[in-house]
């Protein structure tokens, strides 16, 4: 994968490369490594990845990724969390002992890199 940031665009106009870490999503080509390893996630894990991947650092309410990950104006924050859950599976972490995604209880999600990548 090509190295680049979140937002900036890459050669002809195509979405760089998100590095977060060891974490690396490919917009374009709807891939996610973890520490080089692909991930295997489902459309809507790839999506919600994605946006985090490109506010890193950023608490996203979950307001937000309702609109723009699930494209509804209001929804059930469970659904949310049943694929945040599914998600930090794949990472290697649980919501108790998180590397990549925090929850900030009443106030949305960010995703950042693991201290150790720091």
């Amino acid at each position: 994968m090509r190295a680049g940031r979140g937002g900036r665009a890459g050669r002809h106009g195509a979405p760089a490369v998100l590095r977060v870490g060891g974490l690396a999503v490919d917009p374009l080509r709807r891939q996610a490594q973890l520490d080089g390893t692909a991930l295997d996630l489902t459309r809507r894990e790839f999506d919600l990845l994605a946006y985090l991947a490109g506010r890193p650092g950023v608490v996203v309410p979950r307001r937000e990724l309702l609109a723009e990950v699930w494209r509804q104006a209001y929804g059930d924050d469970q659904t949310i969390d049943v694929h945040l859950s599914w998600l930090r599976r794949k990472l290697g972490e649980t919501a108790a002992r998180p590397r990549y995604l925090h929850t900030l209880r009443g106030v949305g999600v960010k995703l950042e890199p693991p201290a150790e990548h720091t």
